[in-house]
């Protein structure tokens, strides 16, 4: 772990892996608060890295110190539920040495029920010996070219709420100021970070340069494409939000999101036929989907049901506007403007004799 001011978070974290890993490794970037005093309690492997504005090299110094066979990393504000404390426990004991990466699912947020509803994975676990290295001075990813990888069913719980934009921007700024070279990857999470805080045209920019690169990722490109399309949005240009979304077709099959979005722009035209068919799409790549840097579960489950039956309301198909009604309950059984259409449904088409 690499940790800075992390008083708050760390006991729960710590706690809810010290039963199960064989040691703990804690390097602290420039702490002030009683976030070592915390650590000490759990283990005596602390180690201190002055701060360079470089997470990799920080992730990296902290691989340096560990001794067991396989590393596994979090950040403070990681937790591990009992579920997953149990799983990674049973994925401790059968793991092949063959697998030398082990990628998790990293759950962001969770609806009011506990079900994770933004998730991405990430390469969570990897064999000492081969040395694996981090990438990237924000937005740090490890390199496993070449490697083995393998998924297992266990997943880490994000806690922290709130964006780091404003600090990425800086240190990426700092970077291009030393000479660094705004390219790859890094290109896309400036325009994306540009974006999160509201400087628009600076990201429209910045992200049509992403994909005019050549060699991008594929799952980057498409997601390049929706934050264009949000940036397009909020400075209303609409034809240039569909535009985009229909641009992500370049790059990979259909994504659950970009349907939801697409319908969403027919249905802003009354165009409720056609709004149907993207809003249907998204259901119908749901299971097709194959998870990249990250997926809002909403938009493959309630998000496009509550959309399909506004619309087929508009068109007068009660039936059906009542069915995916029905549907989208199954995953918001609370909602009150889904239970009100269910009430208004059953007068409408099974009124009392």
């Amino acid at each position: 772990m690499i940790v800075k001011d992390e008083e708050k978070f760390l006991p729960e974290c710590l706690d809810s892996v010290c039963g199960i890993v064989d040691e703990i490794i804690i390097v602290d970037t420039g702490s002030r608060d009683r976030t070592k005093e915390i650590a000490q309690k759990y283990t005596s492997k602390i180690y201190d890295f002055p701060w360079c504005d470089d997470f990799s090299a920080a992730r990296n110094y902290s691989f340096e110190q560990a001794t067991q066979e396989y590393i596994m990393w979090l950040d403070a504000d990681d937790i591990l539920l009992p579920e997953d404390q149990e799983k990674l426990k049973k994925l401790k004991e059968s793991l092949s040495p063959k697998r030398e990466v082990v990628m998790m699912d990293y759950c962001l947020s969770f609806d009011s029920a506990g079900i994770p509803l933004v998730l991405s994975r990430r390469h969570r676990l990897v064999r000492r010996d081969k040395k694996l290295k981090w990438i990237g001075i924000v937005h740090e990813y490890i390199d496993v070219a070449g490697a083995e990888v393998c998924f297992a069913n266990v997943a880490v719980a994000h806690r922290r709420q709130g964006s780091h934009a404003e600090r990425n921007l800086r240190i990426i700024d700092k970077w291009i100021a030393s000479g660094g070279q705004l390219e790859g990857r890094l290109l896309l999470h400036y325009g994306s970070e540009l974006a999160d805080i509201s400087r628009l045209e600076e990201a429209v920019v910045h992200l049509n340069r992403f994909l005019l690169q050549p060699g991008n990722a594929l799952s980057d490109c498409v997601l390049a494409c929706i934050k264009l399309a949000d940036c397009y949005e909020n400075l209303g240009l609409k034809e240039k939000k569909l535009e985009t979304l229909l641009r992500s077709f370049q790059y990979d099959s259909p994504q659950s999101e970009v349907c939801c979005a697409i319908g969403g722009c027919f249905e802003e035209r009354g165009q409720w036929e056609t709004a149907i068919y993207w809003y249907r799409q998204a259901l119908q790549t749901a299971e097709e989907f194959v998870l990249g840097f990250m997926e809002n579960r909403s938009f493959r489950t309630w998000l496009p049901h509550c959309r399909l039956c506004i619309c087929y309301a508009k068109l007068g198909n009660l039936e059906k506007a009542d069915w995916h009604n029905e549907h989208a309950l199954q995953y918001l059984p609370q909602d009150p403007q889904l239970l009100a259409n269910r009430s208004k449904f059953n007068n409408l088409l099974r009124p009392q004799a």
